[in-house]
């Protein structure tokens, strides 16, 4: 494994960050930045033997500090998804978060995660990053220390592994946001993906909880087999589509532990993506309102990457029956997800 440290281009900001790439032996790598902990390129190989680009990404600093990129590639937190009416009550105490969606709080809020500069150490074919939240940042109670480990290995297989520990009670749900396109269309509509899951949690205009998770049977949400996007998403038949046709809905995966819970496959490259996680949740956003200018200059724009951020389920502070997202003071929160690629054909 060859790892490189170099400055990330800054473009027109003052700024600065590294950009750290993992290369395995095979010549596929992954490259990451320590502002934000953004996964800023994964290139791997296809049917053909060639490398080429499988992520959504940004060429200098600035791409990911000016604008709204969609989250493009950045760990998220301190609290992934939604929170409804950017508040919660914890043992009697009310916390009110910065309000960023609306009403609501949306990925850790105003200056979550994605927009913070982690401090890093390099280990074999891995680089950590470290994050220390003082209390009430972005409103949640509690000193958070977050480690993310991102390792690469000769099976192209991209795992990160979550660990946090707080001093305080408080509530956490940590994920990455990147973009998977497997191949070179401007588009992720001649995919395949599968997600196993047989309910989703049901949300309203604002994409918040309603508290229920309904089956997919009937929906264009079921994925329980491999489908066309582009079949998938002309049909609008379901009320909690978005007005620009598409996903952004987090399901409810089958099983516990460690074990795959999605794949997403392109047969022009051959190029096969497995996610594994131990997390209950998966939210599926299909990138329907990317607007942006992105790597090389390439316009982003509908449809662009499709996301698969592996969480405990949206708005969990508010609806004890979809589990918990509360950490107890010095008890250590741990998760991990793995992006596997591989090829057929």
């Amino acid at each position: 494994m060859i790892i490189d440290v170099r400055p990330m281009p800054a473009g027109e900001i003052d700024l600065s960050a590294d950009l750290i790439t993992l290369t395995n032996s095979r010549g596929e790598s992954v490259s990451l930045c320590n502002y934000g902990a953004h996964i800023v390129s994964i290139r791997v190989l296809d049917k053909r033997g060639q490398i080429g680009e499988v992520c959504l990404g940004q060429d200098t600093l600035a791409g990911y500090v000016i604008g709204d990129k969609g989250y493009m590639g950045a760990t998220i937190g301190r609290y992934g998804n939604r929170i409804a009416g950017a508040s919660f009550e914890m043992d009697g105490i009310s916390y009110l978060l910065h309000a960023n969606n609306g009403p609501n709080t949306l990925h850790g809020g105003r200056e979550g995660f994605d927009k913070r500069r982690f401090s890093y150490a390099l280990g074999e074919g891995s680089v950590t990053m470290r994050y220390i939240s003082p209390h009430l940042e972005e409103g949640f109670p509690g000193t958070l220390d977050t480690q993310v480990t991102f390792s690469f290995n000769d099976q192209a297989e991209l795992r990160i592994d979550y660990h946090a520990i707080s001093d305080q009670d408080t509530q956490i749900n940590l994920t990455n946001h990147v973009y998977f396109n497997l191949g070179t269309d401007s588009d992720i509509l001649n995919h395949r993906l599968q997600i196993l899951a047989d309910r989703v949690v049901e949300v309203d205009d604002a994409l918040i909880p309603t508290g229920h998770m309904v089956p997919v049977d009937g929906t264009p949400y079921d994925l329980r087999q491999p489908q066309l996007l582009r079949e998938m998403m002309a049909r609008t038949d379901n009320a909690m589509f978005t007005a620009a046709k598409g996903y952004d809905i987090g399901y409810v995966l089958q099983g516990e532990g460690m074990r795959e819970i999605a794949a997403l496959s392109l047969e022009d490259t051959g190029r096969v993506l497995r996610v594994l996680t131990d997390q209950p949740g998966v939210q599926c956003y299909s990138g329907q309102m990317f607007d942006c200018t992105g790597r090389g200059g390439v316009h982003y724009g509908a449809y662009a990457g499709l996301a698969l951020e592996t969480q405990q389920h949206p708005d969990t502070v508010h609806y004890p029956a979809f589990g918990s997202t509360r950490l107890q003071a010095g008890d250590t929160y741990s998760t991990s997800t793995v992006y596997a690629f591989s090829t057929s054909g």
